[in-house]
């Protein structure tokens, strides 16, 4: 299913005012002053939509879950003092309903809802007929099928006015993220509805303020519209997520210094389908090797087979992850990267001796 609009609500918003679109403010409305003050500010520094959280999905019971209802009021007060469109989050369908009733703007479903196709169904419903604009931030595991169908389940109730937003996904591995990018994912989800507007979420990618800028700019490279930046007037008092929001005056440098790369001019162009050709001999010449070398991982398989011997033999498989990083080093290729391209390829050279062992068995 392909977008249904190219300039949507979220592209008009940037050729109205500015590329890239920036959305901002705290991760929760936590009173009327603090509201208040951090649109005042934004306002100057001419932010496209203002959001904030009303209903929390907490990790925990008994931590701060949102002011609910009453943040609605102020949410109000944003659009009319200061003429900034107003986006909340919404989680159940009388969420969105209560959104509505207080003319908020925008909605966006969280990563926690749009991992559930029954959850985002139910959202979809009570939207039919409003097309109010909405954001859908990828689920919280790495599952691009689940994030093209939450936002596929938006169009098929006639919604037009559809973007995704990169937030991040979840994991066990320690890293220097909050959440891991997994870049190919939002790529892939463009490359797929490429009329679809994407904006990257930083502020829960990284999890810490020094991240912020490199992730907006990373985004921006990859042709992304925008971005979405928690921002609180005092973030070491926020009740959620203080480690990660930055006031509005480290917005402001932060989106000086964003840079949108300019269209490509002929000879750019020229350039770079010779570069590519060469890529595409590379690529070539790395699946024939690919191929070789698979065929020899066949004959060692027959040779097990013939002698009875495991498949898996673990003291072959650290040499090869000690010592292909090393060489890659050598090479100037980033080590991390070969190490997950050779876990792969262990994974094919294990299935495809095990189905030469199974065969004939």
């Amino acid at each position: 299913m392909e977008s249904r609009k190219q300039d949507n609500y979220f592209h008009q918003l940037g050729k109205l005012r500015r590329k890239p679109l920036a959305i901002a403010g705290p991760c929760s409305a936590e009173s009327r002053e603090q509201v208040l003050d951090t649109a005042r500010q934004l306002k100057e520094l001419q932010v496209d939509i203002f959001r904030a959280g009303v209903w929390k999905p907490r990790s925990k019971p008994g931590t701060f879950e949102g002011v609910g209802l009453e943040g609605m009021a102020w949410l109000q007060e944003v659009r009319h003092e200061f003429g900034l469109p107003v986006a909340t989050e919404v989680a159940k369908p009388q969420h969105i309903e209560f959104a509505l009733k207080h003319h908020i703007d925008v909605l966006w479903i969280g990563a926690r809802t749009s991992v559930n196709p029954f959850a985002v169904q139910e959202l979809a419903e009570v939207l039919r007929g409003t097309n109010v604009p909405i954001m859908v931030k990828n689920p919280v595991n790495p599952d691009l099928a689940l994030w093209a169908g939450a936002i596929e389940r938006l169009w098929a109730v006639g919604l037009t006015d559809v973007a995704a937003i990169h937030r991040g996904f979840s994991s066990y591995e320690p890293s220097q993220y909050r959440n891991l990018p997994l870049w190919q994912l939002p790529v892939q989800l463009k490359a797929q509805y490429p009329n679809l507007p994407i904006i990257v979420d930083p502020s829960h990618i990284g999890g810490k303020p020094e991240l912020i800028y490199p992730l907006s700019q990373k985004a921006l490279d990859l042709d992304f519209d925008g971005v979405m930046i928690e921002t609180h007037p005092n973030p070491k008092a926020a009740l959620s997520d203080a480690d990660q929001q930055i006031t509005p005056a480290v917005l402001g440098e932060i989106l000086t210094k964003l840079q949108v790369r300019s269209m490509p001019d002929q000879a750019f162009v020229s350039r770079a389908e010779e570069l590519r050709k060469k890529i595409d001999r590379a690529d070539r010449e790395i699946i024939e090797a690919l191929a070789r070398r698979m065929r020899v991982v066949e004959e060692i398989g027959k040779d097990k087979k013939e002698n009875n011997v495991a498949v898996l033999q673990l003291e072959r498989w650290n040499e090869i992850f000690q010592t292909r990083p090393q060489w890659a080093a050598q090479m100037n290729l980033t080590p991390e990267f070969i190490q997950e391209l050779y876990q792969l390829i262990h994974v094919e050279s294990i299935r495809i001796q095990t189905e030469v062992v199974k065969k004939d068995a």
